[in-house]
């Protein structure tokens, strides 16, 4: 059996000074196994436990240069300046916990020997292993640290509340908003309804930002109501909410001319799907003489792709929406329409722009291939990979890509991006003239969208950016309406935009 070979200097095999804070091993050992166990089998590229660890520990260089970690042999050796300070023998096979235990042996070591490693502290140390591990794997596979991660939690699941606001009409405190599926609405409150007393208390008209205030919560608790209804001043009565978590609006309508539904998605969260097909029925009912519904997806970064698949659900009546393929079988999923398109075929126009990705991306591939609208813009970002999300032991949260990404047609989103079938990154002229195109009949855009739609992973560098220039990734921009609206006016021009059948 390998002894445990340490070579230190005495300044430098000192353990921290009494009082330092120490090196939580077990902590990081436990952290660190878990996501090795949990990346192993998921994670598109397959590196083997092994070969994460030893990228993990490389992680000490990038806070102390002097630091340097090999594998040699059957040996995880950890290196100082000219000289070897730790060794320790390497697991036999591929057992997540005991790589990780070495792992956290040798960042013990190197605690010891190093201030840099001591000012990073535990968690510094746990970040650096996933910082350098994942520089080896793809852009958006990620450890977020406890803090961060009980945000981002927050951003998806919302505050807890009652899922209403109030204002103030007529000398009264009413319901001035109500949420989407939230506790109020499940209640059968509505805008409109007088507001007389909020847990025993009388209200009044000046105090409406306070009375907000106080329907946030925790999640679970209770705040009573005694409404009444506007209709029949005689109804009124006691309606208890339990509050909930919100999700944060992301649907949101956009003022356009008459006859144009305008709607826009910022993003995708757990209550977008319900935000939109509630916002669309009443946009719907508002303008029964629609002629046409604008979708703007311009700067959205994505979210959860189930919500992307529903919105999608909503206006197709049938057709392939995506399709994922990974290493791990629980990662290829297909997603089709199953549901009705809302609009009843009113012809539909997608806005986008070079900061539309991930779920965006997917609902306005799905959309131009399954012929159910126009895609106006520029060449998307190009965010075809999909991410596994775990929670770790400390709180933490891992990221981890797990499959890629397919457009109903075939072709691959990650890097290709979404081609819009009329450019408005090329300036005023090139719009004018491809709309001049489109009236007669023709789409000159045709060529590059048949070249983009045949492509198929692995996709070479020179070949992926020769597609993208044709339409290069912008900001959207007013040109982007102004196209929109001038297809949504000449129903010719708009279905010669379509992408062929096929």
């Amino acid at each position: 059996m390998f002894i445990l070979c340490v070579v230190l200097p005495a300044s430098l095999a000192a353990r921290p000074a009494a009082g330092a804070v120490a090196f939580d091993a077990a902590r990081a050992a436990q952290v660190w196994g878990a996501a090795l166990s949990y990346i192993a089998p998921r994670a598109l590229k397959d590196a083997g436990i092994p070969q994460m660890t030893i990228w993990g520990l490389n992680g000490l260089s990038a806070l102390d240069p002097d630091l340097s970690t090999a594998l040699e042999g059957s040996v995880i050796r950890l290196y100082g300046p000219s000289q070897l300070l730790f060794a320790t023998p390497a697991p036999l096979g591929v057992d997540a916990t005991a790589w990780a235990a070495a792992a956290a042996a040798v960042t013990q070591a190197a605690f010891n020997a190093s201030p840099a490693l001591r000012q990073a502290g535990t968690q510094g140390l746990i970040e650096s292993f996933f910082d350098e591990l994942f520089n080896h794997f793809d852009a958006y596979s990620r450890y977020e640290p406890p803090l961060e991660a009980a945000q981002d939690q927050l951003m998806i699941t919302g505050l807890g509340g009652a899922g209403l606001t109030f204002g103030s009409a007529g000398g009264h405190v009413v319901i001035g908003t109500v949420a989407v599926d939230g506790p109020a609405a499940d209640a059968g409150l509505a805008p409109g309804f007088v507001i007389l007393a909020v847990n025993g208390q009388l209200v009044y008209p000046g105090e409406v930002k306070r009375l907000d205030d106080a329907m946030n919560g925790v999640a679970g608790t209770t705040t009573t109501l005694r409404v009444q209804d506007p209709t029949d001043p005689r109804s009124v009565e006691t309606v208890s909410l339990i509050r909930a978590f919100i999700p944060p609006e992301t649907v949101f309508v956009e003022p356009l001319d008459s006859s144009t539904i305008g709607l826009k998605i910022a993003g995708f969260n757990k209550g977008t799907s319900d935000q939109f097909a509630a916002a669309l029925v009443k946009a719907l009912a508002t303008t029964p003489d629609a002629a046409g519904v604008l979708l703007d997806l311009r700067g959205n970064r994505g979210g959860v792709l189930r919500q992307a698949v529903l919105v999608a659900d909503t206006l197709l009546p049938a057709g392939r929406i995506v399709t994922t393929a990974g290493r791990d079988p629980d990662a290829d999923q297909s997603f089709s329409a199953v549901g009705t398109d809302l609009t009843d075929g009113l012809p539909l126009v997608v806005l986008v722009d070079g900061q539309t990705a991930s779920a965006a991306e997917i609902l306005a591939a799905a959309l131009a291939d399954n012929r159910r609208a126009v895609v106006v813009g520029s060449e998307t970002l190009g965010k075809g990979l999909v991410q596994t999300l775990t929670a770790l032991p400390d709180g933490g949260e891992l990221y981890v890509t797990w499959s890629r990404v397919l457009a109903p047609r075939g072709w691959p989103l990650q890097s290709l991006g979404v081609m819009p079938q009329l450019c408005t990154s090329l300036g005023p002229d090139a719009v004018n003239t491809q709309l001049a195109a489109l009236k007669a009949g023709h789409n000159l855009m045709a060529p590059l969208l048949a070249q983009a739609r045949a492509a198929r992973p692995p996709l070479a560098m020179d070949g992926l950016l020769a597609i993208r220039d044709g339409c290069p990734a912008s900001i959207g921009g007013d040109l982007d309406v102004t196209a929109a609206s001038a297809l949504l006016e000449n129903p010719a021009a708009y279905r010669a935009a379509l992408m062929p059948a096929g």
